[in-house]
């Protein structure tokens, strides 16, 4: 597979591939946007590209569902299969076993171009010629607290000192047009790098990247371990590095292909009130809080910009896809860094990635010898616990590989059968992160509550363990071989 190297080549793979809509007719940013976008999701549809959006420059344009579910038959993974430079026939498996596997590679740095001739500086506005209302405005849920501009999009940010420059995405939301305001969390890097700068009374340089290579919001959705540059993981994903280019105002570099670059300062306050916003644990919540604010100093971007956006909530969407794809990937490498068999994981995009399933070998025994399925899944637990990606899964379930977790028919069998009501589980008190709803307010506020790991691994074979019924599991050989013949003789 070719790696798509901008926003452009992605969509047009998509459109090769019949799973891209182009909307001619004038649509408004306002909520009708979001609301195709999210019919289109709920629907299983072709991403919506609108070309012609009310309120915007003539040829400014939004995208919609970049990071969704495919409405290509047998291939729901074929988005993010494409965005990491995998065949649109990827399983959730193969795109686990990518990012672990470029987690193990040696990171390669960005690649500093000329700027001239960069798509990304087609346009240069500067101080008063950087207004916001000339690009599309998305409100994408009716009782949000202003239009969020940033749904799709990767902040860049770096530490005072230069020594970790971080791509991540958070939720951007407009004040007018020279303001945003967004979520900066302590839990969360973004946060991190900013206390830094809080620190010392000074304000955060940023850049906002809208579009770029498809693999970014991926990646900066991705719980890699703070001080790991994503741009330099990136390039270990792809092979090769990503080209950036240096930043107008500030001493930030971002993709060469991007869409459209926001530069400015974050403010050393939380000087704004940012929210509601609905999320990807599919509520519609009322909640508001203080956050710093984003000065807007520069705008760059391409000719006929296309500016993504995520219409989130319940699942699946673009808020749960490629976060699932991280967590999960980041998850099975911690855990083989333990030392642990484990065959893959996956956050069940129906749960809105708040459980995780954890599958292992038929063999994991010989690699833990005198261990039972009780010490194994408490070790598994222990890990957990240990570790930022871990405390994000409120529930975990661990099985035997002999299903898929990402096929809602052999998780839901395997839940049912295999996952006792009250015993074989056990639980870890600690840090938690505060977006979950499943936990109480009193721990959301806390930021304290329990995550819970189950064992739901099979006897060993020979040792208790009976076969499937299923056609393989209970009919010889023989027979089988022989409805199969007839089968392909029917055909």
């Amino acid at each position: 597979m070719t790696r798509l190297n901008d926003l452009r080549g992605y969509l047009g793979a998509l459109e090769a591939l019949g799973d891209l809509r182009r909307i001619d007719r004038p649509v408004d940013p306002h909520l009708e946007a979001a609301a195709v976008t999210r019919r289109s999701t709920e629907q299983r549809r072709p991403a919506p590209l609108f070309e012609t959006v009310t309120g915007a420059d003539p040829g400014f344009r939004l995208a919609g569902a970049l990071g969704a579910l495919s409405s290509v038959p047998g291939h729901p993974y074929a988005r993010l299969a494409l965005s990491l430079g995998l065949p649109h026939t990827a399983t959730a498996a193969h795109i686990v076993d990518r990012l672990v596997a470029a987690r193990a590679r040696a990171p390669i740095a960005p690649k500093l171009v000329p700027s001239d001739g960069a798509p990304c500086k087609d346009h240069v506005l500067l101080g008063a010629d950087g207004r916001l209302d000339r690009f599309p405005r998305p409100l994408i849920h009716q009782n949000d607290g202003a239009p969020y501009l940033n749904t799709w999009g990767v902040i860049v940010a770096r530490t005072p000192d230069g020594r970790w420059t971080n791509w991540s995405i958070s939720r951007v939301m407009m004040i007018d047009n020279y303001h945003l305001t967004g979520l900066v969390l302590p839990q969360q890097h973004l946060g991190m790098i900013w206390q830094e700068w809080e620190k010392i009374g000074e304000p955060m340089p940023y850049a906002l990247v809208q579009g770029g290579d498809p693999g970014l919001a991926v990646v900066g959705g991705m719980t890699l371990p703070a001080g790991a540059d994503e741009s330099a993981y990136l390039g270990a994903l792809y092979g090769e590095p990503v080209e950036v280019v240096r930043c107008e105002t500030v001493d930030l570099d971002v993709p060469y292909g991007a869409e459209v670059v926001i530069e400015g300062h974050l403010s050393a306050h939380r000087d704004a009130t940012e929210g509601p916003f609905a999320e990807f644990h599919g509520w519609a919540l009322a909640e508001t809080s203080p956050q710093p604010v984003f000065s807007v100093e520069a705008i760059t971007y391409r000719d006929a910009p296309i500016w993504p956006l995520c219409a989130a909530g319940r699942p699946v969407d673009d808020s749960h896809l490629a976060p699932t794809a991280g967590v999960s990937a980041e998850l099975v490498a911690t855990l083989r860094g333990a030392g642990l068999p484990v065959s893959t994981a996956w956050l069940p995009l129906g749960t809105a990635c708040h459980w995780m399933v954890i599958t292992v070998p038929g063999d994991w025994r010989a690699s833990l010898p005198g261990v039972n399925t009780a010490e194994f899944v408490h070790r598994i637990g222990e890990v957990m616990n240990g570790c930022r990606v871990g405390r994000m899964c409120p529930a975990t379930f661990v099985l035997d590989d002999d299903i898929d977790p990402a096929n809602d028919s052999d998780l839901l069998w395997a839940l049912g059968t295999r996952i006792h009501p009250a015993l074989r589980q056990e639980s870890w008190s600690g840090p938690i992160m505060p977006w979950y709803p499943c936990y109480t307010e009193e721990e959301l506020h806390a930021g304290h509550g329990s995550i819970v790991v189950h064992d739901g691994l099979l006897p060993a074979v020979g040792e208790g363990r009976v076969p499937p019924a299923t056609f393989e599991g209970v009919y010889p050989p023989d027979l089988r071989a022989r409805v199969l013949e007839a089968e392909a003789e029917a055909r």
